[in-house]
């Protein structure tokens, strides 16, 4: 391997795990949906952004390689002309052996300080490109994390309101779940899934040259590897998982895919797997429960937010309506002083018997 491979796959290592490491904390995402908070969708896209780093560089890594020496060979392929030496040679009455000599002693002393210069500026262009390429590969997923936030924020806010955390919520989950897994058996995750495991074929069928072919490359690849892993990224946001555990698990899918010349059987098992899970959640036999969202705190919340402004709305009413009950009592009891005196004399009456 050359030093640039190197310092191209060292350099993905080191931002991948830099990434990890910032990604043990995770933004409250309930506050997002529920709020639509600039601020917290600010933090989000950045928290989103640092873990599609985290996960997905390791599965892009022998794309970005293949992407450099393919860039290497199409600037190598315009070298300089040999031949321009022995003409001016020839038109200088110069013979053929002289010219030789005079060529190779001129070569000798200029290629040395020409190739130097030519591999500085092809190394910094070939950077700048990859940059660009792996750039707006991630700006897909950026945008792809927060258009996923906002979208389950519509039902997030229909069904976590009218349903709280019963068995309908878990019907929703396991809705989620079962429609993902059977995604991994469609003909678009095949196709996607092919042109992410087979970098040349990307290349192949998307090659555009310069800065401009870089952006474009990267955003197809960006929309090819959407097409194939999306499914798992809408489970981590609709289930709120979105800690390590689970990163790590479905990165450690992700890259099992694409690196696997037969990566599309890992899908097709993972797909077995959802489908088993969310018909066990639609039809109670599990309970799902998110990880990274405090849904039962903020509807409990509201739910005694409520209730102690009911509470304090009826207690007056209450209150008069024990004071008029008392009244309307003391209003039968008390009767004409006659008729208070009759069961004391009978009283007493009966006493003397």
């Amino acid at each position: 391997m050359d030093r640039v491979k190197m310092v191209i796959l060292i350099s993905i290592i080191s931002i991948a795990a830099i990434s990890w490491l910032l990604s043990r904390q995770q933004p409250d995402m309930m506050s997002v949906m529920m709020y639509y908070d600039p601020i917290a969708i600010s933090l989000f896209t950045i928290s989103w952004t640092i873990g599609m780093v985290a996960m997905m560089f390791p599965a892009i890594t022998p794309m970005v390689l293949l992407y450099n020496k393919l860039i290497n060979h199409s600037n190598s392929g315009s070298g300089s002309s040999s031949g321009s030496t022995s003409d001016e040679a020839v038109r200088m009455g110069v013979n053929s052996s002289q010219s030789s000599t005079f060529s190779e002693h001129n070569n000798d002393t200029a290629r040395p300080e020409k190739r130097l210069s030519l591999s500085s500026l092809s190394a910094f262009t070939n950077s700048v490109i990859i940059i660009f390429f792996v750039g707006s590969y991630l700006l897909v997923w950026a945008v792809t994390g927060i258009v996923l936030l906002l979208a389950w924020s519509i039902p997030v806010n229909y069904f976590f309101i009218h349903f709280g955390s019963g068995q309908q919520l878990q019907i929703v989950y396991g809705i989620v779940l079962a429609a993902s897994g059977v995604y991994q058996f469609s003909s678009l995750k095949t196709k996607c899934l092919g042109y992410c495991e087979s970098p040349l074929s990307f290349f192949m069928r998307r090659w555009s040259s310069g800065t401009i072919g870089a952006i474009k490359m990267g955003t197809y690849h960006g929309l090819y590897c959407l097409g194939c892993c999306w499914p798992y990224f809408l489970i981590m946001i609709a289930l709120g998982w979105m800690n390590l555990l689970w990163m790590a698990l479905f990165a450690g899918v992700i890259f099992g895919e694409k690196i696997w010349s037969k990566g599309i059987r890992i899908a097709r098992g993972v797909g077995v797997g959802l489908v088993i899970v969310g018909l066990m959640a639609v039809f109670g036999l599990i309970i799902i429960t998110p990880t990274g969202l405090s849904i039962s705190n903020s509807h409990n919340n509201i739910n005694n937010n409520n209730n102690n402004a009911n509470s304090h709305t009826s207690m007056p009413m209450h209150m008069n309506r024990m004071n008029t009950d008392m009244k309307m009592r003391n209003n039968q009891n008390i009767s004409s002083p006659a008729e208070l005196a009759a069961p004391m004399k009978m009283t007493g009456m009966g006493s003397g018997m």
